[in-house]
Order: structure tokens, then sequence, then C-alpha cells
């Protein structure tokens, strides 16, 4: 059933297990400009035993889990998680182990952490059992949609909301237009929410030339609990034997022009939205990129 939620969306920022980010941004962070922080659980662990591949994964806590929650309680912050590394299109049986230790330690960080909501990718993040951390797309196909149903439908046992983000793909299996209906079903299928992030949108649509607004037009809008905006870079046209320059997701810049038209946009025709979050990659800020991290949490603030 369709719910119209009232209120103000909050603003996020990401949190990054980067000393350099962390103590420029410290101000930032603590400020009013933020009112949650955004956390890759599995960026607070680490693996001390296994492979996921025919041993038993082992995962523990590494020194930004504590660091995290100490800034959120100091802070007066509250947390959303968004994962990389589930692998919630993967299908390969020898992924099987990996994945049933990666929800176990979910739902411990769901104890500590109390995350508003959990978010992970559209893609397979685990080719035939290995982690790649990078979300690879997945066939458009009925039996894609259950089993990204299923993986979702258990995320819900842990989590109060959970959320499928739109992927900054580089290739499909289809066509680049027919993918919103593919994540209305596998939503549907999960009873699950839509983390719409436009920059994805804005890089997929530059890179395969197709509109954006079409794309999102065709999206379950009245599905979106978060939009992410972040910036991004361009390729080095010597990578491929064509010359070929490509927009990359690389969360590394100011957030274009294009991005903001979009939201500005898409942001009225999302009923249910809780929260719009500027992302940030470690190892992209500078002293320099302070103020403008500053001015695109304030322009977000002043578009909601």
């Amino acid at each position: 059933m369709r719910r119209r939620e009232t209120g103000r969306a909050a603003v996020g920022l990401t949190l990054q297990p980067d000393t350099g980010y962390l103590t420029l941004l410290d101000g930032v962070l603590r400020s009013a400009l933020v009112d949650y922080f955004e956390v890759a659980p599995e960026q607070t662990w680490r693996v001390t035993a296994g492979d996921g591949d025919g041993q038993e994964m082992v995962l523990v806590e590494n020194g930004y889990f504590e660091a995290f929650l100490r800034l959120g309680q100091e802070a007066n912050k509250w947390f959303v998680a968004h994962g990389v590394g589930l692998s919630v299109g993967g299908s390969h049986p020898r992924d099987r182990g990996r994945q049933r230790v990666w929800n176990q330690r979910l739902a411990l960080d769901q104890a500590r952490f109390g995350y508003r909501w959990y978010s992970d990718h559209l893609g397979m993040s685990a080719p035939a059992g290995r982690a790649l951390m990078l979300p690879l797309p997945v066939a458009m196909s009925h039996a894609s949609v259950e089993r990204m149903g299923r993986r979702l439908s258990t995320l819900r046992r842990t989590f109060p909301l959970v959320a499928l983000e739109n992927t900054a793909h580089y290739f499909l299996f289809g066509q680049p237009l027919d993918e919103p209906r593919f994540v209305n079903q596998v939503l549907s299928a999960g009873e699950a929410r839509l983390v719409l992030d436009l920059h994805n949108v804005y890089t997929m649509a530059e890179n395969m030339g197709f509109d954006a607004r079409d794309y999102l037009s065709r999206l379950d809008l009245w599905r979106v609990l978060e939009i992410h905006v972040s910036g991004g870079s361009y390729s080095d046209g010597s990578w491929l034997p064509t010359g070929q320059v490509l927009r990359l997701d690389s969360h590394c810049s100011r957030v274009p022009e294009g991005v903001w038209e979009l939201l500005n946009w898409v942001r009225p025709r999302c009923s249910a939205l809780q929260g719009i979050t500027l992302e940030r990659m470690e190892g992209t800020v500078g002293q320099g990129d302070v103020a403008v991290i500053q001015a695109e949490l304030t322009r977000i603030r002043e578009a909601i």
C-alpha cells in the first residue's frame, strides 16, 4: 500500500574510514548542517579468518566501528546503513556461506548503531562467490527479481526499513530505459524502498545516451526513501581501444549542476522521502573541499 509520510526530509553526509577525511570535516560533521551519518557497515569490519570460499568467514569490528559510534553520540546524529558488498543480486552457490555470515554481522551492527534503514546496491558484487565490492549488473529477468526479493525480505528481519539503490552501471543486460521497470519489480518483490542515486542516473544517461528525466519518470517515485547526490569525474580515453571517455561515479568532486537540476525536478515527486545524503569518498577531501561540502549541504537544506 502506498503511504504518504509527512515532515521535512533530513540531510545526511557519509562517514569514511579515513582519518584525514574525518579530521578535515569534523566541524561540518558536528554542525547543524547534518542531521544523520551514512555508514557502509563493511568499512567498519575486518576479516580475521576464512575467505568465504569453502572456509567460514569471521568478521569483527575494526577501529572505525567505535570511532563512528562515538562521533554519532558526541554530535547527536543518527545513522543509516548503506552497504555495497552484500551482493543482493548474486546467484552463485559458493557465495551462500559468505552471505549468511554477512547478515549475521549486520544484525550485530544494528544492535549497536540502531540504523534507521539499511540499503544496498542493485546488482551483484560477488560473482562466483568472489567478493569484488563492485556491483555488477544482473539479468533483468523474473529469476533475478525473485532472488533479490528474497534477499531483501531477509534483511527486513533485521532492519526497520530496507531499500535498494539504483547503481551506476557501465553496461546492462538489456536497454537502459527498461531498467526502471526491473527496479520497480524487485522492490515490489522484496517489499522494499528505493534509494535514488541521482549521480548514478546522470552518469548512465551521459554514457548511454538517454534522457535522465525519462528514466526517473519510469520509477515508482513514491517508493523513494532517500536521495543521494554526489560528484564524479571522467575516465582517461586511453583506457579503451576506442578512446571513448566515460563519466565515472567516483564521488570525488563537487556535485554537477545537472544533478542539482535533477534533484529540483524529482524531489517534489517523492512523497515519502526521508533523507537526502551528500556522498564523498575517502581520499578525495582536501582543505579546499571543506567549504564546497558546506555549501552543498546548505544547498540541499534549502532545497527541502
